[in-house]
C-alpha cells in the first residue's frame, strides 16, 4: 500500500484559525535537546531531584517492602545530539503580520526563558535527526505530523529499567506474557513522547505509569481475563493505590496489604509512590483526577458490555473523553522536569486543549486497533463500529468516518492550542502546549511503527 503522505488539512473551523493552530504547532514540534537542563524561574520551579525507589507514602510492612533495585547509569542525552528536524508547516499556512504573534509562533524570549527551549533556535543550525523509520504505514488520510526517530539510548535504556521494574519489582507479568510485553515496545514510545525529559529517570516517571495502566485494562478489564462483571469493585480498590485511603489504626494495615494482592494494585502502588516523590503535590492531584476519569470511562464501557447496548456515536465520544489517554500528556511538565502552576492548568482554554489531544490520540487508537479488536470475541466498541452500526454503514464506511472525526479533533486541537498561546503567552503555558502537542505527534508515531501489535484493514 502507497505511503499517502499528510493529509490537506479538513477543519471544521475558520481556515485561518486552522492554519494558524497548524503554524504554532509547527514551531513548537521540535524542541532541541542539551544535557542537563535547569528550567528558570519565569518557566515555573524546577522539580526536586528525582528519588531512588520509594518508600512512602504507602508504606507497607518492611517484610513486605519492594527491595530496592541496584544502582543503574542514566543515559543522558549527549551534549553534540542532533536536534530533532523541525516539522514543516503545510505550504499555505497563514502567517500573522503581527509582532505579538510572530513572538507567540517563534516562542517566549527574553531573560529567564531560556529553559523553555532545550537549546535555543538562535544557535547555528545543527544537522538533521534522521527521518523516522519505514516501519509500519500510516493510516491513509489520517492527519498527524512525523516525528524524528526517538533517541536509541534512551530507548534500550528504559526499555531494559521497565522490564526489570514489571517483572522483578511488581510482578505484573508472568513469563508467558513476556513477548507481549517486549511487543509493546513501551521504551520507543515514551522516549518519542516525551523527547524533552532531562534524563531517563524522568521518562520512567510516565513509563512506570503507562504499564501499571494497561496492566489494570489487560487484567480487570480486557485481555488477560478481564470482565465487565464486578469491574467497579475492582477498579475502586486499584484506584486506592494512587489516592490513599485515610482510615482508622484497625484497618488501615488490611488496607495496606490489600495493594499487594494483585498485579494492578502493586503496579499502581509502586509507579505512584516513584512518581509522588518527583512531581509536586498538584502535579499528583492533578495526576489523581485524570485516573478518576480514566476509571469512570472503563466502567461505562463495561455497564454497556454487560447489557449488549451500542451507544450512539454522540455516547461513544462522551464515554472517549473520560476512557482515553488524557493521563499521559497531562504529566508532560513532570517529566520534563518543571511544573504547569494549577491555576494556568486549571484554565478553561487549557482543559479544552487536553480534553482535544486525549479525545484525537485515543480515536487514532480506536483506527490502529481496529482489526485488532475484530479479532476478539463479542462485539469490541470503537469508533469505526459505533459509526457503522448506528448510522447504517458499511465496515469500510464507517473506518473511514472515523477518520475524518480524528483529522476533526486534531484541527480542534491545534486551533485552541493556537488560541490559547495568542491569548495567555505565559512561557510556561507555552511550554505545555508544546510538551502536549509533541506527546501527540508521539503517540502517533508508536501506533503506527507498532507492527506487532496492529496492522491496518484493507479498506483502500
Amino acid at each position: 500500500m502507497p505511503d499517502p503522505g499528510l493529509s490537506p488539512l479538513q477543519s471544521s473551523l475558520p481556515a485561518a484559525a486552522a492554519r494558524f493552530g497548524a503554524h504554532v504547532l509547527a514551531q513548537a514540534l521540535a524542541p532541541t535537546r542539551a544535557e542537563g537542563v535547569e528550567a528558570p524561574a519565569e518557566a515555573g520551579p524546577a522539580l526536586p531531584p528525582l528519588p531512588g525507589p520509594p518508600s512512602a507514602p504507602f508504606a507497607v510492612p518492611a517484610a513486605e517492602a519492594v527491595p530496592a533495585p541496584p544502582d543503574v547509569v542514566d543515559v543522558p542525552l549527549p551534549a553534540d545530539a542532533p536536534a530533532p528536524a523541525d516539522v514543516p508547516a503545510p505550504a499555505d499556512v497563514f502567517v500573522p503580520e503581527s509582532g505579538a504573534l510572530e513572538r507567540i509562533l517563534r516562542g517566549p524570549t527574553g531573560l529567564g526563558t531560556s529553559g523553555l527551549y532545550l537549546a535555543r533556535r538562535g544557535e547555528p543550525p545543527t544537522p538533521e535527526s534522521p527521518a523516522a523509520p519505514a516501519e509500519g504505514t500510516p493510516i491513509p488520510g489520517l492527519y498527524h505530523h512525523p516525528v524524528p526517530e526517538p533517541d536509541s539510548a534512551r530507548v534500550a535504556e528504559v526499555s531494559r529499567r521497565i522490564k526489570r521494574w514489571a517483572v522483578d519489582e511488581v510482578q505484573a507479568y508472568p513469563p508467558e506474557w513476556e513477548d507481549q510485553f517486549d511487543g509493546f515496545s513501551v521504551g520507543r514510545y515514551m522516549v518519542a513522547c516525551h523527547p524533552d525529559a532531562p534524563t531517563v529517570d524522568h521518562l520512567m516517571l510516565a513509563t512506570r505509569l503507562m504499564v501499571a495502566e494497561n496492566v489494570v485494562d489487560d487484567v480487570y478489564c480486557e485481555d488477560h481475563g478481564g470482565s465487565p462483571v464486578g469491574l467497579g469493585g475492582r477498579l475502586l480498590l486499584a484506584h486506592t493505590a494512587l489516592d490513599p485511603v485515610h482510615t482508622t489504626q484497625e484497618y488501615a494495615p488490611a488496607w495496606a496489604e490489600s495493594l499487594l494482592s494483585d498485579a494492578p494494585r502493586r503496579s499502581y502502588r509502586s509507579a505512584m509512590e516513584y512518581f509522588v516523590q518527583a512531581a509536586t503535590p498538584s502535579q499528583a492531584d492533578r495526576f489523581r483526577h485524570d485516573m478518576a476519569r480514566l476509571h469512570m470511562g472503563y466502567l461505562a464501557e463495561a455497564a454497556w458490555a454487560e447489557t449488549a447496548y451500542v451507544p450512539t456515536v454522540a455516547e461513544y465520544l462522551a464515554m472517549r473523553q473520560f476512557n482515553n489517554f488524557r493521563p499521559c500528556p497531562t504529566i508532560t511538565d513532570t517529566v520534563g522536569g518543571y511544573e504547569l502552576p494549577a491555576d494556568l492548568h486549571a484554565l478553561p482554554g487549557m482543559q479544552r486543549v487536553i480534553a482535544l489531544a486525549g479525545n484525537a490520540t485515543t480515536i487514532s487508537n480506536d483506527l490502529y486497533s481496529y482489526t485488532k479488536e475484530l479479532e476478539s470475541p463479542g462485539l469490541h466498541l470503537n469508533l469505526p463500529v459505533v459509526i457503522a452500526q448506528q448510522e447504517g454503514l458499511s465496515d469500510k464506511e464507517g473506518y473511514l468516518k472515523a477518520v475524518e472525526v480524528h483529522n476533526e479533533l486534531m484541527h480542534e486541537f491545534e486551533a485552541a492550542a493556537a488560541e490559547l498561546a495568542a491569548a495567555s503567552p505565559d512561557p510556561r503555558l507555552v511550554r505545555f502546549l508544546r510538551g502536549v502537542a509533541v506527546w501527540v505527534d508521539g503517540n502517533h508515531y508508536w501506533h503506527q511503527t507498532n507492527t506487532y501489535r496492529y496492522s491496518l484493514p484493507d479498506f483502500w
